[in-house]
């Protein structure tokens, strides 16, 4: 909308959200949000007034549910149909759930503000908190529920939290962080279900795993198993859809409506591979990539590119990623000691480099990106940094 405005747009403009917030900033919900460092009013993009200022039409807390790319119109939960000449498609990605969790007391998981201030509550009470699943969200959240004095347990199918991100050696290191603080890991080990009592969970079942732990107790259970995107609400809609609205590399879908953020997927050119990414940055680049090719039209669009950045704070310490980190094959340690929580590394997958991560050093951090951002084959004893 800022950089539609910013470009000389003057027209109509309209925001549908299914959340009764204003937009805001997602990271800070599994960091300061949970922690109680922040409020949420300190996660607003912008103060409400602003959107009165660029001339736009809020409609909050009223869920797209149809669209019709013949008429050009959204049909909202309340019946009313919004018209359009051009749509972006950033309905986002909801948490991913546990099988046989819905309507269970205690079980939650983490997303939203309201997601964020509902699992706060519950950890103030200092509960034996399970949480299932050891990725970004998982991680964070340990961190923060050992800050409230909780007993905490972290179940996850890897060696270790992050492990499919960063790699068996830098995991190893950050798991030790965990267990530092007083996190009980159970990796290699599947939960298959929960354990209830009245309605309400006291526990978990796993597959066993290699301790042959068959269950864990819990008040608590925190479920961060990934995000599937939004997309039911276009089914018939004759847009493409898959793993998100499927782009081209332009993120056009067709029929007049672009996509942004974790429901855009699109051909990536320099990794090959169809991309879809969760993070706050992308989101915000491909935001005015959006507005950019709105205004020029499809057949003067621009292709869109990027360097994936995400990071995660925990126990203090940040981990920060270039590229396209998880899945990758080798990792090499660039500089510094990943046992000290300072060092930078990089992901290779066919002899080239993918990703780039590091703590406490991005100065040289930030040189690497180059090297993630050409793909480049990966050569250390060119490296300068």
């Amino acid at each position: 909308m800022e950089a539609l405005r910013r470009s000389g747009y003057d027209g109509p403009l309209t925001l549908i959200g299914d959340e009764p917030h204003p937009p805001y900033d997602r990271p800070p919900v599994s960091k300061q949000l949970l922690s109680g460092e922040w409020e949420a009013e300190r996660l607003l993009l912008r103060p409400t007034e602003e959107y009165t200022e660029l001339d736009v039409q809020l409609r909050l807390g009223v869920p797209a549910r149809a669209l019709d790319t013949e008429a050009h119109r959204v049909r909202l939960a309340d019946g009313t149909d919004v018209p359009y000449d051009s749509l972006v498609v950033a309905t986002g990605a909801r948490a991913r759930a546990l099988p046989g969790t819905a309507g269970v007391s205690g079980v939650h998981v983490l997303r939203t503000v309201d997601d964020a201030l509902t699992l706060r509550a519950a950890l103030a009470d200092r509960p034996r908190l399970v949480i299932v699943g050891g990725g970004f969200v998982g991680a964070e959240a340990a961190s923060v529920a050992r800050s409230f004095d909780c007993e905490v347990t972290l179940i996850t199918t890897g060696e270790a939290p992050l492990s499919d991100v960063v790699g068996p050696v830098l995991a190893d290191a950050l798991a030790e962080v965990h267990r530092e603080h007083g996190v009980r890991l159970v990796t290699g080990t599947r939960v298959t279900g929960l354990l209830t009592e009245g309605g309400r969970v006291t526990g978990v079942r796993t597959d066993g795993g290699p301790a042959g732990e068959a269950s864990v107790p819990a008040d608590v259970v925190l479920v961060g198993i990934g995000a599937l995107p939004n997309t039911e609400w276009l089914a018939g809609s004759g847009l493409p859809l898959g793993d998100g609205v499927e782009c081209d590399s332009r993120l056009y879908a067709g029929h007049d409506v672009w996509a942004a953020g974790d429901v855009a997927s699109w051909p990536d050119a320099v990794s090959g591979t169809r991309l879809r990414i969760e993070h706050r940055t992308n989101a915000a680049e491909q935001g005015r990539a959006v507005a950019a090719n709105i205004l020029a039209g499809p057949e003067a669009a621009a292709d869109f590119r990027t360097v994936p950045y995400v990071w995660s704070d925990q126990y203090g310490l940040r981990l920060q990623v270039f590229g396209l980190a998880r899945g990758a094959g080798e990792t090499q340690v660039v500089d510094g000691d990943p046992a000290q929580r300072k060092f930078t590394a990089v992901r290779i997958r066919d002899g080239r480099v993918v990703a780039a991560l590091g703590m406490g050093m991005f100065r040289q951090l930030r040189t690497l990106r180059e090297l993630v951002a050409e793909h480049a084959p990966w050569q250390p004893e060119s490296l300068t940094c």
